[in-house]
């Protein structure tokens, strides 16, 4: 992964989030603040999980496919669940 500190740093923020999301909870914020905070953790995922799907196309599913047979086959299938699992959460 030749952006791991990148990811790492990004996953620290979203971990800082949801901290921020107890103590909103905790402290009883208003709902629709708790929500908008909710909504923001979850494009954050979703924006690491692109990147980190998108490298995994670029690296091993490429590489794999270079090499064929059935390396190749079980890589694409993999990153075509990946794919599916994001697309339905």
């Amino acid at each position: 992964m030749e952006h791991k500190a990148a990811h790492l740093r990004r996953l620290r923020r979203i971990e800082g989030q949801v901290r921020g999301l107890e103590r909103m909870v905790d402290e009883e914020k208003y709902c629709i603040d708790i929500l908008t905070q909710i909504a923001a953790v979850n494009s954050a995922l979703k924006s690491v999980s692109l990147e980190l799907l998108s490298e995994h196309m670029d690296h091993c599913v490429v590489r794999a496919a270079r090499a064929g047979g059935q390396e190749s086959e079980a890589k694409i299938a993999e990153a075509n669940q990946a794919i599916a699992r994001l697309v339905r959460s």
